[in-house]
C-alpha cells in the first residue's frame, strides 16, 4: 500500500516539476532582462523619481513604448537605442515582469 503512494507521490512530482522549472526559467530570462532597466527605472521599475515607474504598467502600453522607441516613433533621449538591443519577444518577457510587478 505505501508502495501505491509513494509511486502515485513521485508521478504528480514528475509531472508538475517540468512545467514549474520551465516557469522559473522564463522568470529568471525577464529578471536578468530587466536588471539593465534599473539604473534608471529603480529595481523592479521602481523609480525614485525622474524616470517613469515601470512597476505595475500596463503590458500593453510597455510593449507599445519600446516599440515606438525602437522605431523612432516616440522621441527620447537614451531609449531609443536601448530598445533596438531587444526583440519583441523580450518586449513581451519585460512587460510581463513589470506588470507583476507592486507599484
Amino acid at each position: 500500500m505505501i508502495k501505491q503512494y509513494l509511486f502515485v507521490i513521485t508521478c504528480a512530482v514528475g509531472l508538475v516539476l517540468p512545467a514549474y522549472t520551465a516557469q522559473a526559467a522564463v522568470d529568471s530570462h525577464a529578471r536578468n532582462l530587466a536588471a539593465s532597466c534599473a539604473a534608471c527605472h529603480g529595481t523592479n521599475g521602481h523609480s525614485a523619481g525622474g524616470t517613469p515607474v515601470l512597476a505595475g504598467m500596463d503590458k500593453a502600453l510597455f510593449v507599445g513604448s519600446m516599440k515606438d522607441f525602437k522605431s523612432g516613433a516616440r522621441p527620447a533621449t537614451v531609449m531609443h537605442q536601448h530598445a533596438k538591443g531587444y526583440t519583441d519577444e523580450e518586449f513581451d518577457l519585460l512587460a510581463e515582469f513589470f506588470a507583476a510587478q507592486k507599484r
